[in-house]
């Protein structure tokens, strides 16, 4: 049966077309200057190759509850649409796809890791070990 529609590389080249990606450097200079990273790994990638410091830990599962500006459920750091918000999954795949999605709903400047937490851990940027039972929020 031949595919429908578009397919995932097609939904992801389109997703990726939307978004300002930024690599692990240009990253660690906008969190600095008050962006919000965001981790959407899983808590058995947190805990086998550790986190990044400051960055806000919201499972993929209830990424947009957590960041969507009219949710009654989003994390207080995502009180301003304008900010801007850096997606980080483990390689820069999904992150991609649920960048694009924030965007829809709301926050213009979504945008995500380019190479994830894989990429930023290459750069030498700073990692530490995962927080334990509370990261699994």
């Amino acid at each position: 049966m031949a595919p429908v529609g578009p397919n995932l590389d097609d939904v992801l080249a389109e997703s990726r077309r939307r978004l300002d990606r930024v690599g692990p450097e240009e990253a660690a200079t906008l969190v600095a200057a008050g962006a919000l990273l965001v981790d959407t790994r899983p808590i058995e990638q947190r805990r086998r190759d550790g986190e990044v410091p400051g960055a806000v830990v919201i499972d993929r599962n209830v990424l947009e509850w957590g960041l969507d500006p009219s949710s009654d459920h989003r994390i207080p750091e995502a009180g301003d649409p304008d900010r801007i918000v850096i997606l980080m999954c483990n390689a820069g795949y999904s992150s991609s796809l649920a960048a694009a999605t924030l965007q829809d709903i709301g926050l213009p400047r979504a945008t995500d890791l380019d190479g994830g937490f894989q990429a930023w851990a290459a750069a030498g940027l700073p990692v530490v070990p995962a927080r334990g039972p509370a990261a699994e929020s």
